[in-house]
């Protein structure tokens, strides 16, 4: 059987093939079962070229204890004023703080709009970069042009993995909180129209929303380091209001605690020297 199978006649075919062309002859010699295991035996199987193998995805673990440390960002799209015309609203966002750095509204998203973001995002933060900028992996945020500008800041690159949309979640709850806006509009008139929204959105956002990641503080007080004293007055006056009537209250109240550290992907205990200390942090 080996022999048929190896003949110039069927040393291209499939076993089946040769099965149904000896059949066809009036020959039987054994099933193709039987064909595939004894060429198995014969270390005959397998494909034939090699196959293209794609090195398993890195899971991103990011870590920030401080402001500037590790930003994000992405695209979405905003409806415009008909059927099939968008607007591409971009957003860099800090991890720790939660503060929106820089956002812009363009006509359509590119490697080189993309880059001119993040360099207007530096530029925003008053110069200040973080040592790792994190994005999905949009076309625009895998471009070559992307990719030189942080290298050339010295910046880390870090990317979501493919069809993994938690890998990003602060920038997807930050656009979340923008849809979800009572005042968000069904379509925008204008690409103006939609930029005086996000600057009216986003400046609400950093000043006045008090977030519950972040223990319901501003963005820009806890990036600005004005939290700690906010968090202060707010612990004197929960103290007062227990020492006047106690009997209201389960046990002392304390405001909710300021985070430690915030992460996309909670770093394993081999990632990180230790995780005894690790004071609780706050999803997006």
């Amino acid at each position: 059987m080996i022999e048929a199978l190896n003949s110039e006649r069927f040393w291209d075919k499939a076993p089946a093939q040769v099965w149904a062309a000896l059949l066809d002859e009036g020959v039987y010699l054994c099933s193709v079962r039987t064909m595939y295991r004894l060429l198995a035996g014969a270390g005959q199987t397998g494909d034939r070229r090699g196959q293209a193998a794609h090195p398993p995805r890195v899971r991103p673990e990011l870590v920030a204890d401080g402001p500037d440390q590790v930003w994000t960002w992405d695209i979405t799209r905003l409806k415009g004023p008909v059927k099939g015309v968008y607007f591409d609203l971009y957003a860099m966002l800090d991890i720790f703080s939660r503060r929106v750095v820089h956002w812009e509204v363009r006509p359509t998203e590119n490697g080189e709009l993309a880059k001119r973001f993040i360099q207007g995002a530096v530029k925003a933060n008053g110069g200040a970069a973080p040592r790792t900028i994190h994005a999905d992996r949009g076309t625009s945020m895998t471009s070559k042009t992307v990719a030189q500008l942080l290298a050339d800041m010295n910046i880390e690159q870090s990317h979501s993995r493919p069809r993994v949309s938690n890998d990003n979640p602060y920038s997807e709850a930050n656009f979340k909180t923008l849809k979800y806006c009572p005042a968000f509009p069904e379509r925008f008139g204008s690409i103006q129209h939609a930029r005086q929204f996000c600057e009216e959105f986003f400046q609400y956002y950093n000043h006045e929303h008090y977030h519950s990641g972040i223990g319901l503080h501003t963005p820009a007080s806890v990036h600005f380091g004005t939290a700690g004293r906010i968090r202060d007055e707010r612990a004197r006056v929960l103290a007062e209001a227990y020492a006047r009537h106690p009997e209201r209250f389960r046990r002392r109240p304390e405001p909710p605690p300021l985070p430690a550290r915030a992460w996309i992907n909670e770093p394993r205990p081999a990632s990180i020297e230790t995780t005894e200390d690790m004071q609780p942090s706050y999803a997006a």
